[in-house]
């Protein structure tokens, strides 16, 4: 098991180390078995946060992410954050002014993480595969870039099902019913 442990953060290492070494604009940490994202690495791409607009943090094991973590790659244009286990985000989310797309699906969120309807550039939100069951429409359709929400394989509630246009400008994609995750 230590052997596991030592491989996956000379891992997280190596591909920090890269993304400095090459002045690349992409962070790609996936599938590194992360609970947290850590503290070290701050330190280590602070002479390059402002230039990094992707980082996916995709399969992992992720519970949360710190206002830190938000505040410090603010120039983000695309976060993947898909099959970890976020249940919600921090306030801070709202100082990705940039980002334009943001993928969450396979985590645990219950409720919609309204701090996305505050970002101005956001075009796609995928939270597929997750367990919501309402969303905030008006605020979506108040989203000057929104094209595409990816709600599929969510127990969203019949009154979401049915919003269409003209009330929203955006491809809201779900699932058919018969198709639902199953209860838990």
């Amino acid at each position: 098991m230590l052997r596991k442990m030592g491989e996956a953060v000379a891992r997280v290492a190596r591909k920090v180390n890269e993304t400095v070494e090459s002045s690349s604009d992409t962070l790609d940490l996936a599938d590194c078995k992360l609970v947290s994202f850590p503290i070290c690495i701050y330190k280590v791409l602070r002479n390059v946060s402002d230039q990094i607009h992707l980082i996916t943090l995709a399969n992992n094991e992720l519970k949360s992410l710190t206002s830190k973590f938000m505040t410090t790659f603010h120039q983000l244009r695309e976060l993947r954050l898909e099959g970890n286990y976020l249940y919600r985000l921090p306030n801070e989310v709202s100082s990705l002014q940039h980002l334009r797309a943001i993928d969450l699906s396979r985590n645990q969120f219950q409720d919609f993480p309204e701090q996305l309807t505050t970002l101005p550039a956001l075009e796609t939100i995928n939270l597929e595969d997750n367990e919501i069951v309402d969303v905030p429409v008006e605020k979506l359709a108040a989203m000057p870039a929104l094209r595409v929400i990816n709600l599929r394989l969510n127990p969203l509630s019949a009154e979401v099902r049915v919003i269409g246009p003209p009330l929203i400008k955006f491809d809201m994609l779900v699932s058919p019913e018969d198709t639902q995750a199953p209860p838990p």
